[in-house]
């Protein structure tokens, strides 16, 4: 282990809200561990919170800014700094989390720099960018994955890997059977329906005003229905609220993607990470995703490597719950499906405790306390 006398520096690099969460856990770890820990790096206000110091908030500028070249001009600054920051200071390690577009810049220059590299959160490589994993091998010292299958996966490709469980649901380990839904006495026209429209800045604007658009459907034909729309904070809650579209309406939460997933009885969710959320609480959901239908049929679906393209699916190899991805334009047969599975009880009932049992191998107890026994380690 470490040398309780000696100070080390750790160097985190996270560039969106569920990586700002992971590492301000992570960090919490550490600091309870007793070793004298200095934390400093990229981020967001979660990180900062629990005692990291911030070069820049990576995560608060990356929900403002939309336009693809001021992303681009960012990013290589952004870069450029931490190169000089790495040359004029001794750092024992360097944590990236997700990101694999930033952060692998990121671990090359810890690489060229000589600096230790954990992976926390394991890049998609398996799903449609098997070539890169030469790349990840020359720069990750160790990674530390959050999908069960992901071990084995990464291990026959040399990376010494470790699941570690997924630290969004750490908190539902011992309580994941008491979610599932019954809906025996279940009313579509009186359903509560969850919008998760995600929380990166391209994800929202693509994604919002179809969410809108099928809700005002839907509440057509079932006038009692009520909408929740979940931001990761109040600054995209803002974003979302200046984007309503005409007739639509929804209450607003914040940051509380397992609450409002545990008290509704459906949701429509951006691909991502916030679907294992939902299906550890038993909610029945369709899943969106948004791409340009000139890149996706010319070069998307010829690197996909999976037949499903939510985790939810891939996770359960078939098409547990309905996925539209990528979604293009027409909400129709969205609207569809979602009508015909609200008018089917029986249905949702049997995806609800479907869902709840695919979600019990992700939970291994605390994510971050795992890691942190590596993260000693590799200081070690």
């Amino acid at each position: 282990m470490p040398e309780k006398d000696k100070t080390y520096r750790i160097f985190i690099s996270a560039a969106e809200p569920s990586a700002d969460a992971h590492c301000a856990g992570l960090i919490t770890a550490l600091r309870r561990s007793g070793y004298d820990i200095e934390f400093v790096g990229v981020g967001g206000p979660k990180m900062a919170a629990a005692g990291c110091k911030l070069l820049e908030n990576t995560v608060s500028k990356a929900a403002m800014t939309y336009k693809a070249i001021s992303q681009v001009v960012r990013f290589y600054k952004l870069i450029r700094r931490i190169r000089r920051f790495f040359k004029s200071n001794k750092v024992d390690l360097v944590i990236v989390c997700d990101s694999p577009a930033f952060n692998f810049h990121i671990a090359k220059a810890a690489k060229k720099a000589e600096i230790k590299t954990l992976f926390y959160v394991a890049p998609q490589l398996w799903a449609w960018a098997g070539w890169r994993i030469g790349k990840l091998r020359k720069c990750c010292d160790k990674l530390c994955c959050i999908l069960p299958f992901e071990q084995e996966w990464f291990s026959q490709k040399g990376i010494d890997v470790i699941f570690v469980g997924n630290p969004l649901l750490d908190e539902l380990d011992a309580n994941l059977g008491s979610y599932r839904r019954k809906y025996a006495d279940f009313e579509p026209g009186n359903a509560q329906i969850a919008l998760m429209p995600g929380s990166r800045a391209a994800e929202i604007d693509s994604l919002w005003q179809p969410m809108q658009q099928i809700a005002v459907r839907i509440r057509r034909k079932y006038p009692n229905v009520t909408f929740t729309a979940v931001a990761v904070d109040e600054q995209r809650k803002e974003i979302l609220k200046s984007m309503h579209i005409l007739g639509f309406r929804c209450k607003y939460t914040v940051g509380s993607v397992g609450n409002t997933a545990r008290t509704a009885d459906f949701a429509i969710v951006a691909s991502g990470s916030a679907t294992l959320q939902v299906a550890a609480h038993g909610c029945p959901m369709v899943i969106m995703y948004q791409s340009s239908k000139f890149l996706w049929h010319l070069i998307g679906r010829w690197l996909l490597k999976t037949k499903h393209l939510s985790l939810v699916n891939i996770l359960d190899d078939r098409e547990l719950v309905p996925e539209f991805m990528p979604y293009f334009s027409s909400i129709e047969p969205i609207v569809e499906v979602i009508e015909q599975l609200l008018e089917d009880s029986d249905m949702l009932a049997q995806i609800s405790g479907e869902l709840i049992e695919l979600a019990k191998p992700l939970g291994q107890g605390s994510a971050a306390e795992r890691t942190a026994q590596v993260v000693l380690e590799m200081l070690h």
